[in-house]
């Protein structure tokens, strides 16, 4: 921002406020993330049974393991806490892993806006973007919290892309509507 020439440095109190909208800009997108994920998943399904294909396959499956919101949780609780979490407590820890993720992530995101308006360009779509890649397609796998990317389909991968974009959105929407009140 230039102002009579000078360079102006952004009012801590605005990147604050972007900051709070942000937070809770994220976590919004992560409730509406998740209504999305369940949405698709439901009408994946039906499309299967539709289609002919059945609901449970024939040969026993083996045990499905933890998603990385779980085993996040799971690292957190025992290497913090020295503490191995029970199945109900799985239950909850996983979420609230997804949901503290999401709003401190949309924290970040409305801070930047502040600082470097530009990053709100798009309505939130580039921030999504960025996020399932930096997120889901790196650093998940990096810290062995879910298979490399190469061994999931391309569909695994569409969907959660679009399940970012819906959540970067998401973020960018009520982050700019709570930012007009603060």
């Amino acid at each position: 921002m230039k102002s009579n020439g000078q360079t102006k440095s952004p009012d801590p109190t605005d990147v604050l406020r972007g900051l709070a909208a942000g937070l809770i800009g994220g976590l919004v997108a992560s409730w509406t993330m998740n209504q999305f994920l369940a949405m698709t998943s439901k009408l994946a399904e039906e499309l299967n049974r539709s289609q002919g294909g059945q609901k449970k396959k024939e040969k026993p499956e083996k045990k499905e393991s933890d998603d990385a919101t779980v085993k996040a949780a799971s690292a957190i609780s025992e290497n913090v806490f020295d503490h191995k979490l029970t199945k109900s407590e799985k239950k909850v820890a996983g979420p609230a892993v997804h949901y503290a993720f999401g709003t401190i992530t949309g924290g970040f995101y409305g801070a930047a806006a502040e600082l470097a308006p530009v990053i709100s360009a798009g309505g939130g779509l580039p921030f999504g973007a960025v996020f399932w890649l930096v997120a889901d397609e790196a650093a998940v796998p990096a810290l062995a919290l879910s298979k490399p990317p190469t061994e999931y389909p391309v569909s695994t991968h569409a969907s959660a892309l679009a399940s970012h974009f819906v959540y970067g959105v998401t973020t960018d929407v009520v982050r700019r509507a709570v930012r007009r009140v603060l």
